[in-house]
């Protein structure tokens, strides 16, 4: 009794699969550079600048995460 593994052919909807996470990719590095551009400027203020926006410096990671997913 042999194995045999059998390769099937590419199937038609491989380049739409691969564009499709080629894509999101994309959009999920964008975002992270959205995201760690805005906690860094939130990190550069002072906390005076921080309560004036109305902000501590225990939610500027969330604030950052919520600015980079509103983006779009």
């Amino acid at each position: 009794m042999s194995n045999q593994i059998a390769f099937s052919a590419p199937a038609a909807h491989e380049p739409a699969f691969l564009r499709t996470l080629m894509d999101r990719i994309s959009a999920r590095r964008a975002r992270n550079k959205i995201y760690r551009e805005t906690l860094s400027e939130l990190r550069a203020l002072s906390d005076r600048d921080l309560g004036d926006l109305g902000l501590c410096r225990s939610n500027i990671s969330s604030v950052a995460w919520d600015a980079a997913t509103s983006a779009r």
